[in-house]
């Protein structure tokens, strides 16, 4: 780290992408209690580094190496100059708050360091719960939690905005808070209470971006307003706290129409301002940089945009953008960056000037970008872009050369303006979708993702050495699937530019697609089954918009498929793990098992009046039995079947199974461990069973619990105890027995 060169250990060290395509989680049910586990139990995260939107990046402007990031729908995090990796904040977020785990803003304050804050809350549509403020005194070891009345939108347009969460200058008491929909909140007491701050001027409504960023210039606080139409204003300021006045002369136009982030230079008295026509991360085609005198030469504005949207590249297309972020350096005035934003055509970049913005130079230009410790950033190409959806952008004030920049995937950052790596060592925001753990060979876990297509774990420490698999590249994965006596065999599918399925003959290392492919696959690949020997695939198909397809099936590895009719649209198979002709379907919409017993060329009903109306509902198979299937239907409870899905038993031992995975017995044991996410009395938690599923005893706690984590879980066929289970945002966690 203190070395000439970046660490990719550490660039923060010293010092101070695509957003993950989310699943929106359903509830009902009984609330979730706090609990204690039983066992104890060790918890890490399996190491990909990032792959999802980092929304915001800020250095303590007082402590040297101290800063904190926040994600979209991950949670915040500190940076841990010591070891140089960023320290997640909101793991014991549990079950019903799933929705605070994307972050709307953060504050920390000046003359106080070790208070920090956040502004937490996903989304604000109706079926989301309210948002959140969490306070803490010990830079977020340990938080208070004040609920608020009003929701925030971490994860929806405009999260990559400027912080919309302020420590007054004059009083460290005293917190603002933007909101979308409800205008501007106030408090006195630390963030403890909340009221609406009078005198704003900004006039709220229910489809509003609302206060896009707050900042301090000196004693005056400015707002940005994310609801103008480009004539009307869209800052304001107060210096007293109380009355708020629009900005004279501010600038206006399209290119002008939101403020996105703003940096104040304390030396010149100069605040700079990026502008967009929508606040982001998506949908901008222009924006611009201004700054405004607040010193001498008091309120003149002076356009210091570095390069007009709107041009065209040298392939033809037209270089349409906006800015993002912005940030000033501490030491030497008039220095700061500025990034492009949503610049798909020539690439996104970060403009640095020394003179206060009459000159620029391209960092991206001189660029060189090392991501051997997270190979996945190449996508599959032969090498890495600079960056797209830049609006997260900081420059340390305790070193010029040390800027880091957020992306839809990751963060980089350089010590020299030239050499950049991902500085993401302990940041994890992967939406995990599929989990295998295989029986054989060198990786113990093979993962389907979302945004960054399918990984082969062979190591649980370090990010993939092949990164994401190729061949083709995938961005969601929709289905893994591994043949059961075959375990070399493994097929996948997902959302691509060329080909949404591909198998493997070594375990998951390397793929190739298949020959054909049917034509609902480019638009609507759902997931895959494979028979126990590898030699019948079948792929069903759903479309974005939610309509079903019958699934297709192949016997020659994906050269030719033919429709199976009598399989239940839409539904996932499930193939037996023992019997090669075996295979299975769980109708959602009508609560009815289908079952194949000739390789997958025709289905029948079998047990009817299951629990309907819900596509989570998820069927597994126990391996290395016939038959032997077990049905999570959420609420409904958790049902069992022993012969092969003609008649079900709902057990006793549970109220609600959202994912049920196995993994290696215990020892004397002649079934394998189940794993559940699940509540058995009150407390919606990861259970493990060891008898065959009478009884469970809770395997984490209460400071492991990563919002929502219904969609998988896998045990380990080879170690016991180990269990991986799949989050919506805080990427892969599993855990061992102490």
């Amino acid at each position: 780290m203190r070395a000439s060169g970046p660490s990719r250990r550490a660039v923060l060290g010293g010092a101070a992408a695509a957003t993950a395509l989310t699943v929106v989680p359903a509830f009902q049910g009984r609330a979730a209690a706090a609990g204690s586990p039983s066992p104890s139990y060790r918890w890490r995260q399996v190491v990909i580094g990032g792959t999802g939107f980092v929304s915001g990046v800020l250095f303590h402007p007082s402590v040297r190496g101290l800063a904190y990031a926040r994600t979209d729908i991950g949670g915040a995090y500190r940076w841990d100059d010591r070891s140089a990796r960023w320290i997640p904040l909101n793991d014991d977020l549990g079950w019903d708050d799933w929705n605070l785990l994307g972050v709307e803003a953060m504050a920390v304050d000046p003359a106080h360091p070790d208070r920090v804050y956040l502004a937490l809350g996903t989304y604000t549509q109706s079926w989301a719960g309210n948002g959140a403020v969490l306070r803490s005194e010990d830079r977020g070891a340990t938080w208070a939690r004040t609920d608020l009345t009003v929701k925030l939108g971490g994860n929806e347009d405009g999260r990559g905005t400027g912080e919309r969460l302020l420590v007054d200058p004059r009083d460290s008491d005293t917190l603002w808070l933007g909101t979308r929909h409800d205008g501007l909140l106030k408090s006195t007491d630390r963030g403890a209470t909340w009221s609406t701050a009078s005198g704003f001027p900004g006039t709220p409504s229910a489809g509003g971006q609302g206060v896009t960023l707050l900042v301090a210039a000196g004693r005056t606080l400015y707002a940005g307003w994310g609801d103008s139409d480009g004539t009307t204003p869209n800052l304001f300021r107060t210096a007293d706290g109380t009355t708020w006045e629009a900005v004279p002369g501010q600038p206006s136009g399209t290119a002008a129409k939101v403020p996105v982030r703003a940096s104040y230079d304390c030396h010149t008295r100069e605040l700079y301002v990026t502008y967009a026509d929508a606040p982001g991360p998506n949908g901008q085609s222009d924006g611009s940089v201004h700054k405004l005198a607040t010193g001498k030469g008091h309120g003149t504005w002076t356009d210091v945009t570095p390069v007009k949207p709107g041009g065209t590249t040298s392939d033809g297309s037209s270089d349409a953008f906006g800015y993002g972020g912005v940030s000033v350096d501490a030491r030497r005035p008039g220095t700061l960056v500025v990034s492009t934003n949503d610049r798909w055509a020539a690439g996104d970049t970060v403009y640095r000037s020394t003179n206060g913005g009459r000159t620029w130079t391209s960092l991206k230009d001189s660029a060189v970008l090392d991501v051997s410790e997270t190979p996945f950033l190449t996508f599959g190409a032969d090498r890495p872009k600079f960056g797209w959806w830049i609006q997260a952008l900081a420059l340390d004030p305790y070193d010029s050369k040390h800027i880091v920049y957020g992306t839809g995937a990751t963060l980089y950052g350089t010590r020299d303006l030239k050499h950049w790596a991902p500085q993401i060592r302990g940041l994890e925001e992967t939406s995990v979708r599929h989990l295998i753990s295989p029986p054989t060979g060198q990786a113990h876990l093979l993962s389907g993702l979302g945004d960054v297509g399918v990984m082969y774990h062979e190591r649980l420490t370090a990010s993939p050495s092949r990164g994401m698999a190729s061949n083709p590249a995938f961005g969601s994965a929709t289905g893994l699937a591994q043949a059961a006596a075959k375990p070399s065999y493994v097929v996948r599918t997902g959302f691509g530019d060329h080909g949404n399925g591909a198998f493997s003959n070594d375990g998951g290392r390397t793929w190739a697609p298949f020959a054909t492919q049917p034509a609902l696959a480019k638009d609507a690949p759902g997931p895959i089954a494979v028979n126990t020997d590898g030699g019948v695939l079948l792929w069903t198909f759903v479309h974005w918009d939610g309509t079903k397809y019958p699934a297709q099936r192949s016997t020659d590895n994906g050269a030719g498929w033919s429709e199976v009719p009598t399989f239940p649209k839409g539904a996932t198979p499930v193939a037996d793990p023992a019997d090669p002709k075996r295979f299975y379907a769980y109708d959602t919409d009508t609560g009815t098992l289908y079952a194949s017993t000739d390789g997958g060329l025709s289905f029948t009903a079998g047990a009817t009046g299951l629990p309907s109306g819900d596509t989570q509902f998820e069927l597994v198979a126990a391996p290395g039995r016939v038959g032997d299937l077990w049905l999570s239907v959420k609420w409904n409870g958790l049902y069992r079947s022993t012969d092969g899905g003609a008649t079900f038993t709902k057990l006793t031992s549970c109220w609600a199974s959202y994912t049920l995975g196995f993994g290696k017995a215990a020892e004397g044991a002649d079934y394998p461990a189940l794993y559940l996410v699940g509540s058995t009395e009150s407390i919606t938690a990861v259970y493990r069973s060891d008898d065959e599923a009478r009884t469970w005893v809770r395997i984490n706690d209460d400071r492991h619990q990563w919002g929502w984590i219904g969609e998988t879980i896998s045990g380990d066929p080879r170690v016991y105890g180990r269990v991986y289970i799949a989050t919506n945002g805080r990427g892969i966690q599993y855990g061992d027995v102490v």
